[in-house]
């Protein structure tokens, strides 16, 4: 009966005990907290005083490098963007000046063109009249040697024929014209009466 009643004891203390364990097992002891909450102002105080302003000043700094950045980015982007506006003005102005330099070296080579080809003929006419000068003056000087070479043959044949001398030159030139019209004439009649044979044989 007594073992009985000490054993329901034993089971209650057991009890009692274990629900207490549990219960200090899930909430820290006081001293625990009072030191924690100690020891996190001694550290919290001088970050928040010391070290967290440190940290803004250097994230401040940080911003400002970074919108500094941004800023020099922009405008070297404006900067790229006007140069390349610059750029291709300047290429067109470019372009457009070949295009007028094009246009008049092909003006300009027309009218040297038109200019050699005034020259050539022009060079080419004055060589045609020195030629025809040159014949001209050869067919007179062969046409008074001829007339001279004919006008003694028949000076000569003339006196031989005559019998008399036909040394006077007023009568010798009458002389050498008559001759050289009655050549001309017989010539003359020579080359109609073969002309007007040639049409009666084409007949």
């Amino acid at each position: 009966m007594i073992g009985a009643a000490l054993n329901a004891a034993a089971i209650v203390a057991a009890e009692e005990t274990e629900a207490i364990d549990g219960i200090s097992l899930l909430l820290p002891a006081a001293y625990d907290l009072v030191w924690s909450v100690v020891v996190l102002l001694i550290i919290a105080v001088p970050f928040y005083l010391y070290v967290l302003p440190k940290f803004k000043v250097l994230l401040d700094e940080r911003t400002a490098k970074i919108e500094g950045g941004l800023q020099h980015a922009e405008k070297a982007q404006a900067e790229a963007a006007e140069l390349r506006a610059e750029y291709e003005q300047q290429l067109a102005d470019a372009r457009t000046e070949a295009a007028r330099i094009k246009e008049a070296a092909r003006t300009e080579g027309g009218e040297i063109l038109n200019d050699l080809k005034a020259r050539a003929t022009a060079e080419a006419a004055r060589t045609v009249e020195t030629a025809q000068r040159q014949i001209e003056a050869e067919r007179q000087q062969a046409a008074v040697s001829l007339r001279q070479d004919v006008g003694a043959l028949a000076t000569e044949l003339a006196s031989k024929i005559v019998g008399e001398s036909l040394e006077d030159s007023a009568r010798q030139s009458r002389v050498v014209d008559r001759f050289l019209e009655e050549l001309e004439a017989s010539a003359t009649a020579s080359v109609g009466g073969s002309t007007t044979t040639s049409v009666g044989k084409e007949n």
